[in-house]
């Protein structure tokens, strides 16, 4: 008789504990969570005023005497449903910071807003998707003997799509760097905008947080090329943020002019290396900068705030532009499933990490992301509101309890984390349930809007 995969005796196991209907209630409340934590202890919940017991929960009832709650992880790879309550939160943050909610004023609709893009420069001619990859009029060669042109129509799903045309003429080396300061490159810009805008207006440039604030979420997205762009919502307010109309002489017309003339002038230079020299690293020359919309419901708003909910979520590994999980040595490169140009990016953050003086970019760390070390969504204090306050105004939505004077007392430790083979199935089940669930709900509100 053949035996049961041990996933599935496991499973079995499991269902047939007396306690299987609260520990499913508990996979239930972490929408399935892969990878969920474990904790043991207890909350108390008393009346302030005197001191009666209004709620009391203690693990020890629990099945295993502990309480699984959401890893939260922001990567689909690595957890879906959590993935899934990030990515609405995200959607969340960033719509009420264009249209209002989660006290944000829904007069900030109105206000001059931007969605830019920007780019990082070319560190060498790679293979492109749609029409004529690379056609040249001399059909010459690099200094490699590697054809300089390319006259095929790739597909977008085509491997060669984004990589070198010849790999020995990239500059893997200026790609690493430039991730490692995209971040701080960034910062200067946004510093350089507001010091044209308060040009422009006729103000000292220290005064501008006097008259105006410039406001921004922005995330950062891997091209196929394997290089971090930028994409922003940015925001003029008043001096003290949200709650504050614009100065008159802010308008999206003079915010894009800025922005545009800001991300061609900034620069950072790197630290001097005896192997590499100094280099000087710059935005790319596509630049984008679009007002949005402010009449009606703001469609094009919500647009874009999905766009960026959908994209914080995906992992490096989903990109192809490196791995969720970081390098503990040179070998673990050659293992990792991705292209050759991602594999020599990585080998080059390795080697460039070995330097004394690139020591503080940490660039062994970060070599799964190929030398970026930014946060994937990095936003302004007053751009809107955060994820903890999201995350806090959801559970206590979920709490029982509502008083002002409750005062509670929590005991709390870790003891452990993930779920066993059998637990694992049934969770990926219940996660299935519940997404299939959003989906018919959401087909559901689509056909009642449509009639």
């Amino acid at each position: 008789m053949r035996q049961l995969p041990e996933a599935d005796r496991d499973a079995i196991r499991i269902a047939q504990d007396p306690q299987f209907t609260r520990w499913l209630d508990q996979i239930t409340a972490t929408g399935g969570c892969a990878h969920p934590v474990h904790l043991s202890g207890s909350t108390t919940t008393l009346d302030g005023s005197t001191g009666e017991i209004l709620q009391h929960y203690d693990t020890r009832n629990e099945p295993g005497e502990r309480l699984l709650i959401r890893c939260r992880n922001r990567r689909s790879t690595v957890c879906a449903p959590c993935s899934r309550l990030h990515a609405g939160d995200t959607y969340h943050l960033v719509r009420a910071g264009l249209l209002g909610g989660k006290n944000v004023p829904t007069t900030v609709r109105d206000r001059p807003r931007l969605f830019i893009t920007l780019t990082a420069p070319s560190f060498g001619p790679v293979h492109r998707d749609g029409d004529r990859c690379r056609p040249r009029r001399d059909r010459g060669r690099c200094e490699h003997g590697r054809p300089l042109g390319c006259g095929a129509v790739h597909d977008t799903t085509d491997p060669l799509v984004g990589q070198p045309m010849c790999a020995d003429c990239y500059d893997y080396t200026g790609h690493v760097l430039w991730h490692a300061h995209a971040s701080k490159l960034w910062d200067r810009f946004v510093i350089d905008v507001r010091r044209r805008l308060a040009t422009r207006a006729g103000l000292v440039q220290s005064r501008f947080a006097d008259h105006a604030r410039l406001s921004f979420a922005r995330v950062a997205e891997y091209q196929k090329r394997a290089a971090v762009h930028m994409h922003a919502v940015v925001r003029l307010d008043g001096p003290n943020g949200p709650d504050d109309e614009p100065p008159t002489w802010g308008t999206a017309e003079l915010l894009i002019d800025a922005a545009r003339a800001s991300a061609r002038r900034v620069g950072v230079r790197t630290q001097y290396s005896a192997v590499v020299g100094q280099l000087a690293l710059r935005w790319g020359t596509q630049i984008d900068a679009r007002p949005l919309r402010s009449d009606g419901d703001g469609p094009d708003d919500d647009a874009v705030a999905a766009y960026v909910a959908k994209y914080v979520t995906k992992g490096a590994s989903e990109t192809g532009a490196g791995t969720d999980y970081p390098l503990s040595a040179w070998g673990d490169i050659e293992s990792v499933p991705v292209s050759e140009h991602v594999r020599t990016l990585m080998r080059t953050c390795w080697r460039l990490g070995g330097l004394p003086e690139y020591e503080p970019l940490h660039l062994r760390a970060w070599a799964h992301t190929l030398g970026y070390r930014g946060h994937i969504l990095t936003k302004s204090h007053a751009y809107s509101t955060t994820y903890a306050a999201l995350r806090a105004e959801r559970a206590h939505h979920m709490s029982h309890v509502d008083m002002p004077d409750a005062i509670t007392e929590r005991n709390w430790r870790y003891v452990g984390s993930g779920h066993t083979p059998g637990a694992a199935l049934l969770a990926a089940g219940v996660a299935e349930d519940i997404a299939m669930s959003r989906e018919i709900a959401q087909e559901e509100r689509a056909v009642q809007g449509g009639g």
